[in-house]
This record gives C-alpha cells, sequence and structure tokens, in this order.
C-alpha cells in the first residue's frame, strides 16, 4: 500500500497536466485561427481544474497505475480530460487550420517532456537536496506519460490529433471519406487496446522518444 501510495504521488501531477494542458493547447491555437469558442468558455486556461474530466483524468490513470504497481506489470498509462470545443467552421481556413489546431495537443506534450527532462537535470545538479530524488522520479513519470500521450495521440485514427492531421493533409475527396471512420475511432482503439496491437505500436515509439530525451540532456 505505501508502495501505491508513493506511485500515485509521484505521477499525480504529471498525469493532470499532461492531460489538461494538451486540450488547452487546442483551444489556444484554435483562437488564433478563428474560433473563440474554448476561450468564450473559459477553456483556454492553464488552471487544470477546468479541463479535468473525473474518470478520464483522475480514476483511469489511478487505475492503471494502481494496478501496475501491485501487479509489478508494465503498460501503457493514458488518460483524458474534458475535450476542448472546436468548432472547425470558424477557422479562417477549415482544412487547412485544422492541422495546426490538431498539432497542438502533441506539441504541448513534447514541450512539457522537454520541461520535465529539465526538472531531473535540475536533481542531478542538487544531489544533496531532500527533494532531488521526488523530483527527479518525478521528472521521469513526465516525460513517459507525455510520450505516451503525444505518440497516442499522433495515431492517424480519427478523431485522435494524428486522424485529423491526416484529414488536413488528405486530397479533399480522401479527406472526406477518411473523416467517415471518426464516429469509430473510439471502437477501432479500444480494439487495438485490448488485442495488444495498441502496446505493440505505441511500445517502442515510446522507448524510442524516451531515448532521444535521455540523449539530447545528456543522461
Amino acid at each position: 500500500m505505501e508502495n501505491l501510495i508513493q506511485t500515485l504521488a509521484i505521477w499525480a501531477l504529471p498525469v493532470i497536466f499532461a492531460i489538461t494542458l494538451h486540450e488547452a493547447a487546442h483551444g489556444y491555437v484554435a483562437r488564433m485561427f478563428g474560433d473563440s469558442t474554448a476561450w468564450e468558455l473559459g477553456r483556454v486556461s492553464l488552471n487544470p481544474l477546468r479541463h479535468i474530466d473525473p474518470v478520464g483524468t483522475l480514476l483511469v490513470p489511478a487505475l492503471i497505475l494502481g494496478t501496475s504497481s501491485l501487479l509489478g506489470g508494465g503498460g501503457i498509462l493514458f488518460g483524458w480530460a474534458k475535450p476542448v470545443p472546436v468548432n472547425f467552421g470558424r477557422l479562417r481556413n477549415p482544412k487547412r487550420d485544422m492541422l495546426w489546431v490538431a498539432a497542438a495537443g502533441p506539441a504541448a506534450n513534447l514541450i512539457m517532456a522537454l520541461g520535465w527532462a529539465c526538472l531531473i537535470k535540475l536533481a542531478i545538479v542538487l544531489p544533496d537536496s531532500t527533494f532531488a530524488l521526488p523530483m527527479a522520479e518525478m521528472g521521469k513519470a513526465g516525460i513517459t506519460m507525455n510520450a505516451a500521450l503525444m505518440l497516442l495521440n499522433l495515431l492517424p485514427i480519427p478523431p485522435l490529433d494524428g486522424g485529423r492531421i491526416a484529414v488536413s493533409l488528405l486530397p479533399h475527396r480522401l479527406a472526406w471519406k477518411f473523416a467517415r471512420i471518426e464516429p469509430y475511432g473510439f471502437v477501432i482503439l479500444l480494439a487495438l487496446l485490448f488485442t495488444g496491437v495498441l502496446g505493440d505500436i505505441l511500445g517502442p515509439l515510446i522507448f524510442g522518444f524516451i531515448h532521444i530525451i535521455l540523449l539530447i540532456f545528456g543522461f
């Protein structure tokens, strides 16, 4: 039980910020390109409380972490926040601007991963501090969580960000056909998850991304 509490304490902030700021980034970029829907609803905010979904942001990640901690297993940690409303029809150039709005979430995760790596670097510089080890562990959790969320969302499956990016880049006829997959996107994702295919795809990508971060920061 003590190990479980320590695990949840270390992962709490990285999980909450990774999920909620991902959504805030979508709203911020949408406003830049003409859609102020999220701004008008107060969703373009760095305050995680405005984005937290009790199930997706808190319960699901906690259950995954708890199961992994108690059983000593691994697994892909994921979750979701309340989706930021984006009215693509209000964008100045909906098909083109959709790319930037969709890419904003994964880009936010990339920036946060680099920020958590900086925290690990700070922990190394302060080896005698009582906060050094917790900072380093939280930094590792932050890199891992943001890597998983970024790469998961970049999968080309609507309505994931990667799917919307694909729709933006494809020619109009193909984009329209591909976008019709969106109602089934969540079912496809669940099928990939429960068959283990999702882990087979994301596992090497996450490992590679983390390895690159470690090389950049000289860990």
